[in-house]
């Protein structure tokens, strides 16, 4: 009987120091989780994305990486001039030859045989068609370029992130060994 009324009073007393200790008051901090940011927008990608398949180079406007608009246009508008230039000249080309086989020969390339004017047709029609592949290429990667710096600008790139090579002398040999850190700061 005597065992069970000190563990009983062991239990009693054990409780109400629990009890006393959590009514004690501590001042509330508020911490803020570095790792979750405010501002993220997962709508943003598709955004950049649609003004760029509306309006090459507007994604990137939206974005604000203003300097990549000239490159947008610049590629684009390159293989643009060489897709209408090649077809052009395979229009050329083409005629002279359809007029060949029609029986005249007082075009401006009177000076070409057939299997000339057969082979530069080819050649044109196969540089126009690969230009109309670049713009194509060069448009949708204006529209890929513009989803993935959208979603690129949301993470957390500062200071307390680094990647850095490091030189280090061996304990033993004295040389100098190369290696790679990836470092966080808290």
């Amino acid at each position: 009987m005597h065992k069970r009324l000190f563990i009983a009073l062991l239990f009693l007393f054990l409780g109400n120091i629990f009890v006393f200790a959590q009514s004690k008051t501590i001042p509330s901090q508020t911490v803020k989780d570095s790792l979750k940011s405010n501002n993220i927008d997962p709508l943003t990608p598709a955004k950049a994305a649609f003004y760029s398949a509306v309006l090459p180079g507007l994604g990137q406007a939206y974005n604000k990486k203003y300097w990549k608009i000239p490159l947008v246009y610049g590629a684009i508008g390159t293989s643009l001039y060489f897709y209408i230039t090649s077809n052009a000249k395979y229009q050329d080309y083409r005629g002279a030859y359809k007029r060949r086989l029609e029986g005249y020969s007082d075009d401006k390339f009177s000076y070409l045989d057939t299997n000339r004017l057969i082979t530069a047709q080819k050649f044109y029609q196969r540089n126009r068609d690969l230009s109309a592949l670049f713009v194509a290429g060069f448009y949708a990667l204006n529209i890929i370029d513009a989803n993935v710096d959208a979603a690129l600008i949301q993470f957390n790139v500062n200071e307390n992130l680094s990647f850095q090579p490091t030189v280090y002398p061996d304990a033993v040999t004295f040389k100098a060994n190369v290696g790679l850190t990836l470092s966080y700061n808290f």
